[in-house]
């Protein structure tokens, strides 16, 4: 039973749809809205009361992509809290390939640095007592119908992880759609150690599929934003079958795993393979890299080198 969550990227999308899912469940006392923005994550506050009628929500303002501003937020988390959800990332667009303070390129630290800081201050502090859910993406086992690669590596080695995470392994093609699909497998790999080095706690990584009414394409070139949202998301994909589904069946994947028994730990779950909708599987039943603990570890190491 998750009384008290806390959720990255909580001020638009998926974040907040889950925040809102969460607050109407009868036995949640507390939900941590953890945003960048102020003013953004206190106009998301108010919504969420609103629409919800509880008064349950709270704001910790924290950066993402900086370990100190990170650490800074979880000094104000003063009593434990059952489960966090760490949904911020994304494409991130022009700025993904650039270099952050910490070595990794912006897409990394945006989807990985400081959800791993998080949860390593968190549990330092004996402040997480149940669950920890990482969102990853569809496009890590790879989805062929639309021509979406599985991802591979030569060796997953702990050197390999770190050229994804700053940037070098993609030399001067670095195409951000492909990097993400790098990124998340390497977030994704470090959940699944995570979950063998913290058996008293649940760890699992959920992809929220093909979702409607998120923010994701705003990152993308116009022309493929606008594909996507005036032709791939309402025309197209509801014409395949389980290609898609709306915001609130996204946001439900991670109110289920975290709260449901049928999720284990030290699973990716994800579509069946092929699809971006319906019903989730254990995605290494088809992409065995996933089991691999010493590819597992090796990602957790590599983003270890860039957290100080």
């Amino acid at each position: 039973m998750i009384e008290s969550v806390l959720i990255t990227g909580a001020n638009a999308g998926l974040g907040k749809e889950t925040a809102r899912q969460l607050a109407l469940r009868q036995e949640t006392k507390r939900v941590i809205l953890f945003c960048r923005n102020r003013a953004r994550a206190a106009a998301a506050k108010k919504e969420l009361e609103e629409n919800t009628g509880k008064r349950i929500f709270e704001v910790v303002i924290g950066d993402v992509t900086d370990a100190d501003s990170v650490r800074r937020a979880v000094e104000d988390i003063r009593e434990p809290i059952d489960a966090v959800v760490l949904n911020a990332g994304g494409v991130v667009g022009k700025a993904a390939a650039n270099s952050t303070p910490s070595g990794m390129n912006q897409l990394a630290a945006t989807n990985i640095l400081g959800n791993v800081v998080l949860v390593d201050e968190l549990i330092e502090r004996d402040n997480l007592r149940k669950a920890a859910l990482a969102v990853s993406a569809e496009a890590v086992p790879g989805v062929k119908m639309l021509g979406v690669k599985r991802v591979l590596t030569s060796t997953s080695s702990v050197d390999e992880f770190t050229a994804v995470l700053d940037g070098s392994y993609f030399g001067k093609k670095f195409v951000a759609l492909n990097a993400y699909s790098y990124v998340k497998y390497a977030e994704t790999m470090w959940a699944l150690s995570m979950a063998r080095r913290h058996p008293r706690l649940k760890f699992v990584v959920v992809s929220p599929g093909n979702t409607r009414g998120t923010q994701a394409a705003e990152s993308l070139p116009p022309p493929m934003r606008f594909m996507l949202n005036y032709v791939m998301m309402p025309i197209v994909f509801p014409l395949m079958g389980e290609m898609v589904h709306p915001l609130d069946v996204g946001a439900k994947r991670f109110v289920d795993a975290i709260s449901d028994e049928r999720y284990k730990s030290g699973v990716f779950y994800a579509s069946k393979e092929g699809k971006l909708s319906g019903e989730l599987v254990d995605q290494s039943s088809f992409f065995t890299d996933l089991k691999n603990t010493s590819f597992q570890d090796n990602a957790n190491e590599a983003i270890h080198r860039f957290i100080r």
